[in-house]
């Protein structure tokens, strides 16, 4: 059974590596793993698991996140990147997600929605 765990411990590493490396689909400064890290405090809120406030470590990754993707691309790949994680991602709450910019103070200039087109972002 030890060796089970330390084979599911691998391939877990191996697929977080995956998308903090990920290369960009753009020319822009943003990728997917900056995504995924700027957000991973978020996931328990957005999933439902988290009672009261946004963890502040949420509010940091969404602040530094909207900070870095200043440019139509950075923020057509932040789109394209959380609708991505939101159809790989199990029990998402599409509403809890597109209420934590807010409660943190952020302004995003698009609905974060899965229906969303990020070719329209500017």
């Amino acid at each position: 059974m030890g060796l089970m765990a330390n084979y599911n411990h691998i391939v877990c590493v191996v697929f977080l590596m995956a998308l903090v490396v990920g290369a960009p689909l753009t020319n822009g400064a943003v990728t997917c793993g900056t995504v995924a890290s700027s957000l991973a405090p978020c996931v328990s809120y957005f999933q439902g698991g988290a009672a009261g406030a946004v963890p502040g470590g949420c509010c940091t990754g969404i602040r530094n996140l909207n900070s870095a993707a200043q440019s139509t691309p950075d923020r057509q790949m932040v789109c394209q990147c959380l609708k991505s994680a939101a159809r790989s991602m199990p029990n998402v709450n599409v509403g809890l997600a597109s209420s934590i910019p807010p409660k943190c103070g952020v302004n995003v200039p698009y609905k974060l929605d899965p229906a969303t087109d990020c070719s329209t972002i500017r």
